[in-house]
């Protein structure tokens, strides 16, 4: 509501920085059909087929370029432009990308990037947040070891469950991978959840890879293998992360792949060393999940480049163009 009388008000709720900024880079996740279930703790990363063409629609009308993360990357070193850029980016390799997302992007004959876990192509990956999400939904009592004691939780109601998961998904971002990996594994064979199917049926394969990679419109960045948070790794173990990605990704799609995401992406998920990993790793560029807009004459690092991640419970374009708008100004 306070995005929507911005923009008849003019009132700038989001005051980037104002030195010029050439463009921003949009992160998303998941697209698919609107899901008529109560219990929904990741909605806010996700949003309809429907939502993503209205956005391409209202980024032409509102005169953006939108651009691949290549061009986004030469414009951040160059002189301002009148005209500002959008960079669409789509994190986690979920397979509703093929579904739901491509046939929309390739509608509109736009570029678009997907960073990738090299570990969920192979069914290696472990989507933990979505397999912490279906116990919850399933389950009206909950039990699990945290810190070596048995807790109990109560989860009846819908809030209740959403409070868990915030509580627990938090816990669990914070846990280095192997405890991460016990505790998800501990979870699921407790409550019977298939953790490696659930994690594989929603991830991208290579033969969906190897279908966008095919398409000139597409580009193919790295999100290292298992998705980690860098942060909670060893310095050599988040180095090993990045160079094992980008080798993955270069085999299976015979070509240099340049750009990198950060798992996760916010301020406490990688320090300032694993921007200078992405560059020693071979990237000539890393995204955040930091809020922000790209900048021109090399004022934003390529190694730490913003992006702005949509709420997919706020439906108004108005809201976005605020955004947009006052970000850019």
């Amino acid at each position: 509501m306070k995005l929507e009388l911005a923009y008849f008000s003019g009132l700038p709720l989001l005051r980037g920085r104002r030195a010029g900024g050439a463009g921003v880079i949009m992160r998303f996740e998941r697209v698919r059909p609107p899901r008529a279930v109560r219990f929904q703790p990741l909605k806010s990363r996700e949003i309809t087929p429907g939502f993503l063409d209205r956005t391409i629609r209202a980024l032409k009308h509102w005169k953006f370029d939108i651009v691949s993360i290549d061009e986004a990357c030469q414009r951040s070193v160059r002189l301002a432009s009148p005209k500002r850029f959008a960079c669409l980016t789509f994190d986690g390799g979920y397979k509703d990308l093929m579904a739901s997302a491509y046939p929309v992007l390739s509608q509109h004959g736009v570029p678009f990037t997907v960073y990738v876990p090299t570990a969920f192509p192979d069914g290696l990956g472990e989507a933990w947040w979505l397999a912490l999400e279906e116990v919850i939904a399933r389950e009206i009592r909950l039990s699990l070891v945290m810190d070596r004691k048995e807790r109990h939780f109560n989860i009846a109601s819908t809030s209740e469950k959403y409070q868990l998961y915030d509580f627990l998904s938090g816990w669990m971002r914070t846990l280095a991978p192997p405890d991460l990996s016990s505790a998800i594994k501990d979870l699921c064979s407790r409550y019977s959840v298939d953790l490696a199917a659930l994690s594989h049926e929603a991830s991208l394969d290579w033969n969906d890879l190897a279908k966008l990679a095919a398409d000139p419109l597409v580009t193919i960045g790295s999100a290292t293998v298992n998705y980690p948070v860098l942060s909670n790794l060893k310095d050599a173990a988040a180095l090993r992360e990045m160079t094992m990605g980008r080798a993955v990704a270069n085999a299976a799609f015979h070509r240099e792949v340049r750009h990198f995401a950060y798992p996760f992406g916010d301020r406490a998920s990688w320090r300032r060393q694993h921007a200078a990993m992405a560059e020693e790793a071979g990237f000539v560029s890393a995204a955040s999940a930091i809020p922000g807009v790209v900048e021109t004459e090399g004022r934003t690092s390529l190694y730490a480049l913003p992006r702005i991640a949509w709420d997919g419970r706020q439906r108004s374009l108005r809201a976005m163009r605020v955004i947009l708008s006052h970000s850019l100004r």
